[in-house]
């Protein structure tokens, strides 16, 4: 088992994370009545506005910039920034002044959205509906909810005339989905790095708060997330007539190799970030979960908690790296033995592992060396951020005085987002997001997209406080 170094930093924030008691709840967990109608307005306007890859987000960085000027802000403080040669892939940033008491901080959400079918639906997801306590509509989760509460808090604190010590940026950006040829935020830093420049990056989209069963669980602190690497593995043979099968047919050893892939779990390698993740999540849990938990949390985890552990989705995916097919294409003919099949097999790599050295491992696993692996998408690596004490206080401070008893967690996300192009640039960044969406049934990317709606109030609330809080 691999066990990487404390992150620098990590003991003092832990352990303020660890001791923060209950704070009294000073006020509603929702914004004011104003800001409530501002935010709804605000999503309704984004989620119609068809920002998926082959529409563009330009459309949608317009509005933004539009609404922030009407809300208050100079225009030479909102920028809307266009690569010349990827005119639908606008961004634009806006800043918030300060009075100078230190660097700025820098957020950052994404416009652009995934796929969504109509024919798929019950509503029609460029259109925000309200039904039974939720709100449905492409982008409500991911992450349309959390740009809408960037901008009602901005305009919030803009019309309270609000001046933090410190500059507080917000970047909404262009790409972040798959499919994206244009990365706003890997754009923004190459060529407009003064422009978003910043002490550290506060990321909703790589945040995360978890519910279950109506009952509010945790607010995460992301520090991490798995390096995402994609392979491609080819299997070829010279054909012939299917009146006439051989042993090599590309097909049969495509299936072998992938289902040894598919029975094969990489070793345990727990970093400083998911060890404290086991420790503060384990008090949400009882009974033997509850006990693995803190093994893990320990120095030397025992193999039966690992076992355990590794056989739940949720806890499995924090543990190792993990390497999953997601496309085969293969043959050319019904009556032609195949000459060509090829599988798409992605990995995500826990932080601090090596892409080679997995690329070597899958060599060893499949274990039919006539098999071809190619890199389909390279590894975009990123460092772990240091679980900054300034941080945790704010992210603990707003929960505890909007949501008492919720547990603040630090994180390491098995999914990507834009925070690996910051934190590769220098700036430690932290997924941080206030909007509770459900455990067992979360909707992000996929069909009937929604969130609560007083989830989404409360967003509303949690963004504006943090804001502040960090701003002072």
């Amino acid at each position: 088992m691999a066990v990487q170094s404390c992150t620098a930093g990590l003991t003092g924030a832990l352990a303020l994370l660890m001791s923060a008691g209950v704070f009294a709840q000073t006020a509603p967990p929702t914004a004011p009545p104003a800001s409530e109608a501002l935010g709804r307005t605000i999503l309704k306007d984004l989620v119609e506005i068809d920002s998926t890859h082959a529409h563009g987000s330009t459309g949608a960085a317009r509005y933004v910039a539009a609404r922030l000027i009407a809300g208050g802000f100079s225009p030479g403080d909102v920028q809307v920034l266009i690569p010349s040669d990827h005119p639908t892939k606008g961004n634009v940033v806006v800043r918030l002044k300060g009075s100078g008491g230190g660097k700025p901080i820098l957020y950052i959400g994404h416009l652009d959205v995934v796929e969504a079918n109509r024919a798929d639906w019950t509503y029609d997801p460029f259109v925000l509906t309200e039904a039974d306590g939720w709100l449905y509509g492409r982008g409500t989760i991911d992450m349309k909810g959390q740009d809408a509460a960037m901008i009602a808090s901005l305009i919030r604190m803009k019309h309270e005339g609000y001046v933090p010590k410190r500059d507080i940026i917000v970047a909404f950006t262009a790409d972040e989905e798959a499919g994206g040829d244009a990365s706003g935020i890997d754009w923004l830093l190459k060529n407009h790095r003064p422009l978003i420049d910043a002490a550290f990056v506060i990321n909703p989209d790589g945040g995360e708060a978890g519910f279950k069963k109506g009952r509010k669980l945790y607010v995460a602190i992301q520090t991490s997330e798995k390096v995402f690497v994609t392979y491609q593995l080819e299997a070829t043979d010279k054909g012939g007539h299917s009146s006439r099968p051989t042993a090599a047919n590309p097909i049969y050893r495509m299936s072998r190799a992938l289902s040894r892939l598919a029975a094969y779990a990489f070793p345990v390698d727990l970093t400083s970030t998911t060890r404290a993740y086991f420790k503060a999540r384990a008090p949400l849990e009882s009974g033997q979960v509850r006990a693995d938990m803190l093994e893990m949390a320990g120095a030397s985890p025992f193999t039966d908690a690992e076992d355990r552990l590794s056989s739940q989705v949720e806890t499995n995916i924090m543990l190792r790296t993990t390497c999953v097919a997601t496309m085969i294409d293969g043959g050319q003919g019904e009556s032609a033995l195949p000459e060509r099949v090829r599988a798409v097999v992605q990995c995500r790599v826990i932080p601090g592992e090596d892409p080679a050295s997995i690329e070597a491992r899958l060599q060893s696993v499949i274990a039919d060396p006539t098999i071809k692996i190619s890199v389909y998408t390279p590894a975009q690596l990123s460092p772990e951020s240091p679980l900054s004490p300034e941080v945790v206080d704010a992210v603990t401070a707003v929960t505890k005085s909007m949501w008492p008893g919720v547990v603040i967690l630090p994180d390491m996300s098995a999914g990507a987002s834009d925070s690996a192009f910051t934190r590769a640039a220098g700036m430690p960044s932290y997924g941080v997001d206030g909007m509770f969406d459900d455990l067992d049934d979360g909707r992000a990317h996929g069909r009937d997209e929604r969130i609560g709606v007083e989830a989404f109030n409360e967003e509303l609330e949690f963004t504006y406080r943090l804001m502040k809080r960090l701003g002072d």
